[in-house]
């Protein structure tokens, strides 16, 4: 088929993911392409807050095939990530095919239809979404009841600590965003209270994102082989004490206050009775999988996921999904992690096309 709109495969997001698909893709000879709603490179690094830094060194941050360049500022923040991806996706010449945002994917004759906003319609044998979970933020029921008349924002909207000079904040979470945020604040808000639904628990401070990888590949190939588990990484803790964290929490700057119950119009009310006013309360309760375009396929899930043997979809091989978490590979939602995920993916894509299984 001479369709320019037509190819063997096609990745639908161009962030970390889809670019380890591409590298992997092009070494088994398969024809594809990349399309990525965004108009610049980066994926969701381009919307992250300002201070974010990796948990790891540059040199166990990196795709498949090119280290990520060392950087003296200590861990790589979300500039020289961007920077990295865009040189990666130049580096191996993949094609990214930009502004592209596909709306919906629909089983067709041989293989998919994709259809986008105002690209037109794409058809692939095989589909791999890698579209991430930026895109979904999640907020409770507590941010939807309506009643509170302060700001509202999720992580997502967050970007520097300078936003909320004299501020009251409020910030919702346990996980790695949570801290950092609370611990971003300190010194800028007015007062801020980290608030959590159970006691944070901090990773000793000597690991980082090579130990938490260490880890999950360790339990995940324990499990595949049918052996018992090792711990995994939520046995130990669930916040990595990077430096800021690490500074806030030694200087008395990030105490746990307990989750409160309901938000009234002016903030956070307790079972007690006790309040607290606040200006803005930000919600770092993590994220979902972004798939509102796999929507037409009518997917089985278990649990909320989507049933996948490692990426690939478990009723139909011709569909993967890539780096969305440890249930589409240990690791996989990283930089350093979603490699491995992405070549077992592209030589099992390579067997479905050439009619092996």
């Amino acid at each position: 088929m001479n369709d320019l709109r037509h190819r063997d495969v096609l990745v639908v997001g161009g962030g970390q993911a889809g670019l380890a698909a591409g590298f992997y893709l092009r070494r088994q000879g398969i024809d594809f392409a990349i399309l990525d709603a965004q108009h610049t490179h980066g994926g969701a690094w381009q919307h992250v807050w300002e201070s974010l830094r990796l948990f790891s060194p540059a040199q166990y941050s990196s795709l498949p095939g090119w280290s990520m360049p060392a950087t003296n500022a200590g861990y790589p923040d979300a500039a020289h990530v961007i920077s990295y991806l865009t040189a990666y996706e130049q580096r191996y010449s993949l094609p990214v095919f930009r502004g592209v945002r596909v709306e919906a994917v629909h089983r067709a004759d041989g293989g998919f239809r994709l259809d986008t906003d105002d690209r037109g319609t794409w058809t692939a044998r095989v589909v791999v979404s890698a579209t991430g979970t930026w895109w979904r933020p999640f907020l409770p029921a507590l941010a939807r009841a309506g009643a509170y008349r302060g700001r509202q924002i999720h992580t997502v909207g967050y970007r520097r600590p300078q936003d909320f000079a004299g501020e009251r904040v409020a910030v919702v979470g346990a996980g790695n965003s949570g801290a950092q945020i609370a611990a971003d604040l300190a010194g800028h808000a007015r007062e801020v209270r980290w608030m959590t639904t159970r006691a944070p628990r901090f990773l000793p401070d000597d690991v980082d994102g090579r130990v938490l990888f260490e880890l999950a590949n360790r339990r995940y190939r324990a499990l595949i082989a049918g052996q018992p588990a090792p711990p995994g990484i939520g046995d130990f803790g669930d916040i990595v004490a990077v430096p800021p964290v690490r500074q806030a929490r030694d200087g008395g700057q990030l105490h746990a206050t307990p989750m409160f119950t309901e938000l009234g119009t002016e903030g956070p009310r307790w079972p007690d009775g006790t309040s607290w006013a606040c200006d803005t309360v930000i919600w770092a309760t993590g994220f979902r999988p972004a798939l509102a375009h796999l929507a037409p396929l009518r997917l089985r899930r278990d649990n909320g996921y989507v049933v996948t043997d490692g990426t690939r979809y478990r009723h139909d091989r011709h569909l993967h999904l890539l780096g969305y978490g440890d249930w589409t590979g240990p690791a996989s939602a990283t930089l350093i992690g979603v490699g491995p995920a992405a070549r077992d993916m592209a030589a099992q894509i390579r067997d479905t096309l050439t009619g092996r299984r």
